[in-house]
């Protein structure tokens, strides 16, 4: 059984981890306890903010992931899935490191716009800044035929940006309206689903109602949940 443990590297925020490892359970096929998928959580809220670490902070939470990712090993996981898209920045770093799959979230959100018919064209991105300007979807996702639209500046420091620290504040019910302006401008520009590339906007995405979005949504949470029982399925 040991090449089937999912390791989970979390803390990123912690809501978003908790809501992985909720929706693990849900979206597995199964009828017992022993038909779920064996996994280990490795929830660290201390990690330096992704957000900034990239850019300009003056911590590196580069150390931090792969002292996660040590110990995830040290506990027999065969796969690595991270719900957190800014820790992706530092993927080549941590796949390295982890001599085992690592889950690639941008290809999860992908195989989901395929599971959704979405075909190649234009499709909607949040994210935070640092997601953004580091290209860690729009590159990824070209090479597949997507052109992703952004939110501008404005919208990215007065609406998403709050909206994602309301969520690790855990004021979710406010993080809605803000998130769900955002959605529906992208969707008026022309996308054809949103792809929710930040693991705190699903959770403020879903506190309000989905009738009220005008255009699908992409939940890379759920995404990653997917990718991780294709894997430990085989």
């Amino acid at each position: 059984m040991g090449d089937r443990v999912l390791g989970v590297l979390g803390g990123m925020g912690p809501l978003a981890s908790a809501q992985f490892m909720l929706r693990l359970t849900l979206l597995t096929p199964a009828d017992r306890d022993q038909d779920h998928i064996p996994a280990v959580l490795w929830s660290d809220p201390r990690i330096p903010a992704r957000t900034n670490g990239k850019i300009s902070g003056p911590d590196d939470p580069l150390p931090w992931l792969l002292r996660g990712i040590a110990g995830l090993k040290q506990a027999g996981c065969g796969a690595i899935a991270i719900p957190c898209n800014t820790a992706h920045l530092w993927y080549d770093e941590m796949a390295e490191a982890a001599g085992v799959p690592v889950l690639h979230i941008v290809d999860a959100a992908a195989t989901d716009l395929h599971r959704m018919k979405i075909g190649p064209g234009k499709v909607g991105l949040m994210g935070t800044a640092t997601t953004l300007a580091m290209r860690l979807y729009q590159d990824r996702l070209s090479g597949q035929g997507w052109d992703c639209i952004v939110p501008d500046d404005e919208q990215m420091a007065r609406l998403v940006m709050p909206a994602i620290a309301m969520v690790k504040a855990n004021r979710i019910a406010e993080s809605y309206e803000p998130l769900a302006e955002v959605a529906n401008t992208l969707a008026a520009r022309g996308a054809t689903a949103v792809v929710l590339g930040c693991t705190e906007i699903p959770l403020g995405i879903q506190a309000g109602p989905a009738d009220r979005l005008h255009a699908p949504i992409i939940d890379t949470i759920d995404a990653l949940v997917r990718a991780s029982i294709a894997w430990a399925h085989g």
